[in-house]
């Protein structure tokens, strides 16, 4: 099992659930706001990213922005090695 008491230094602790699951883009740029200055921002990113979790806004990134996130990470060590061998 994975440790989640990071959760617990988070801004959205004391914020309505909901507000992180919202239905339009203004309501991303809410939620996102609140994440900004977050302590745990990254580690939010990388538990959404690793645990594929597809709905609402994770380290301050909406599901299509950690889908792009996550794209990167996996292509980065191929770009990496094809740069290696020239």
């Amino acid at each position: 099992m994975q440790d989640t008491t990071w959760m617990a230094d988070g801004n959205c602790k004391d914020v309505p659930a909901d507000l992180f699951f919202p239905t339009d883009g203004a309501g991303v740029e809410i939620a996102k706001r609140i994440c900004q200055d977050c302590p745990v921002i990254e580690r939010c990113l990388t538990y959404a990213i690793e645990n594929k979790i597809d709905h609402g806004v994770w380290g301050g990134e909406s599901e299509r922005a950690r889908r792009r996130i996550a794209r990167a990470r996996r292509s980065r060590p191929r770009t990496m090695l094809r740069d290696m061998t020239k």
